[in-house]
């Protein structure tokens, strides 16, 4: 009984593994080599280049902090522009974003509203102007880096192991 099951059996592997191989997705051959054209976010001309930002370093870097996180640490800081109205807030990364000498160094820059508008003459207190930007740093280059630095316009904070 035994050795009909086994004759039985071997003639239907055959057969379905030629069947199965016949069908283009289990086909190890046909894997990768269909295309697919993705629309992307990017607007119409690209984005603009560094030189055509319009961002201005905040005045006063007043909080600097860095926060463990999955994959890396967070790198956040709090800076106060001199008018109420600052939005578009960046650490811009400098030297390529890699670290120099075990340093990584930020500028921390933001859109300053409309001169002349009611919001820019709006002064209020510190606590109200306050604005925070962030930027991730991974652990393959965090491990490179001793001191992190962001730098603001008339003040920089720096942070070290």
């Amino acid at each position: 009984m035994t050795l009909i099951r086994r004759s039985a059996a071997l003639p239907l592997l055959l057969a379905s593994s030629l069947v199965l191989t016949g069908c283009g997705w289990m086909n190890p051959f046909n894997w990768f080599r269909h295309q697919e054209v993705t629309q992307t976010l990017e607007p119409k001309g690209g984005y603009p280049d560094i030189e055509d930002d319009t961002r201005e370093l905040i005045a006063d870097v007043v909080a600097l902090e860095v926060r463990p996180s999955q994959g890396g640490a967070i790198v956040a800081a709090t800076g106060l522009p001199p008018t109420q109205g600052w939005w578009g807030t960046a650490l811009l990364p400098e030297n390529d974003d890699e670290p120099v000498d075990g340093e990584m160094r930020y500028r921390f820059v933001a859109v300053w509203p409309e001169p002349g508008s009611a919001v820019a003459a709006r002064v209020g207190p510190a606590s109200s102007r306050e604005v925070t930007a962030t930027a991730f740093i991974d652990n393959v280059k965090l491990a490179r880096v001793k001191k992190i630095v962001v730098i603001g316009a008339n003040t920089q904070r720096a942070i070290s192991r």
